[in-house]
């Protein structure tokens, strides 16, 4: 069978959540502020006001009408107007004494700061030629009423929080969260903290992909370890479907050998594709439905999970999600060189590492396995290296950034 491409298998993923999503809407809750950290926005959000809702100093100084003080030699300061306080309207031929954020009064056009400006016996003049609307925030200037501030699909961060906070906004819709039964199978799979015997392996997977799922704001529901058996490896299908899970991930038993149960389990329960993509590492990836739920099945190897998860579970279940936020990708020289070419695109685990020239490069980890973590560990992402290609020194590389 011809290696699917990982575009390929991700139009295929796209495709089949964006159809789950018109048939199971996602769920909305309204939530405070500050328990909406890492959620996705479900509505695009208004300005309800202008920011700033006045017009407001951007400097400490004097606020005063140009014409006056191109009129008059020295302008009588009558009134103070600290950041909070309602200003009077101007007396014509005076000042305001103003500080940053304070509300210019009306009648002002012009404030200068006041290391521009000579105050005695109660009066400024200025000792360089004010220039009309100098330091004036206008109403509206960050933002205008009635205007998208975010839109639908937007990751709520610090910042994003922050902006609506500064809206007078107390609460804010947000998609429910992608509830998501994560079950690894293997009989070698021993839990941390337990002890190994002969042929065994602590089951690092369930951790990496728990943390993972949850940093991409996913509830998780971890399923015991489905043994090697065609029995067990149903049953506990069965269990995630009863969970109530909106995705079903498995890890490992997903090939064709003796041991590999999932697909026959899956197919008994719904349906299944297995793909083999093009990708480095990591290659068999299976997709479908049980029960009417989606289904991705992932490698057992620990290094095949965390690349397949990058670059293509976590995209399709932003697709699921309806979250429009993507990794940071650029475009950085490789510091290192690959001599012989693959036949599938691989994603060379990298630290992005500033030289002597004072350039930023990629390092590559020595270790490129599938079977360990260590190389993602030490990685700031992945460089992407087409199928075919080889890689010189100094070669422009895709790089994906990952946390």
């Amino acid at each position: 069978m011809a290696l699917l491409s990982v575009d390929d298998a991700l139009a295929k993923l796209f495709a089949a959540a964006a159809a789950y999503r018109i048939a199971h809407p996602l769920a909305q809750e309204s939530l405070p502020l500050l328990a909406a950290q890492a959620r996705i926005l479900s509505r695009d959000v208004i300005a309800p006001i202008n920011v700033p809702p006045e017009r407001n100093s951007a400097m400490d100084g004097y606020a005063f009408r140009l014409a006056d003080a191109m009129s008059l030699p020295r302008l009588a300061i009558s009134q103070r107007i600290p950041a909070g306080a309602a200003p009077k309207p101007l007396l014509t031929g005076t000042a305001a004494r103003i500080f940053t954020g304070g509300v210019v009064p009306d009648g002002a056009d012009t404030v200068e700061m006041q290391e521009n400006c000579d105050e005695t016996d109660g009066e400024v003049n200025f000792v360089q030629t004010p220039r009309l609307g100098a330091h004036i925030r206008a109403a509206g200037e960050d933002i205008v009423r009635g205007s998208t501030v975010l839109t639908a699909g937007t990751r709520l961060g610090p910042a994003q929080l922050g902006l609506l906070a500064s809206l007078g906004l107390a609460e804010v819709s947000v998609f429910q969260r992608l509830r998501v039964a994560l079950l690894c199978t293997g009989d070698e799979l021993v839990s941390p903290g337990g002890t190994l015997q002969a042929g065994q392996l602590f089951n690092s997977n369930e951790t990496l992909l728990s943390s993972l799922l949850q940093q991409q704001g996913c509830e998780v529901i971890n399923l015991p370890v489905a043994a090697d058996t065609l029995v067990a490896t149903r049953q506990s299908l069965v269990q995630a479907v009863a969970s109530g899970a909106q995705l079903i991930m498995s890890t490992g038993g997903v090939s064709v050998g003796e041991e590999d149960h999932m697909r026959a389990a899956v197919q008994s329960l719904g349906q299944l594709d297995l793909w083999k993509v093009a990708i480095k590492p990591g290659k068999p990836l299976a997709f479908g439905w049980v029960q009417g739920i989606p289904f991705i099945g992932l490698p057992g190897n620990p290094q095949s999970v965390w690349v397949t998860s990058h670059a293509l579970a976590l995209p399709f279940i932003r697709h699921l999600q309806a979250d429009a936020s993507m990794p940071l990708r650029c475009l950085i020289p490789a510091g290192f060189e690959r001599n012989k070419p693959q036949d599938r695109r691989e994603y060379v685990r990298v630290r992005a590492v500033m030289n002597d020239q004072g350039q930023t490069q990629l390092l590559a980890h020595p270790q490129q396995g599938s079977g360990v973590l260590s190389s993602a560990a030490w990685a700031d992402g992945f460089a992407m290296v087409e199928a075919g290609e080889t890689v010189m020194l100094g070669q422009a590389l895709l790089f994906t950034a990952v946390k």
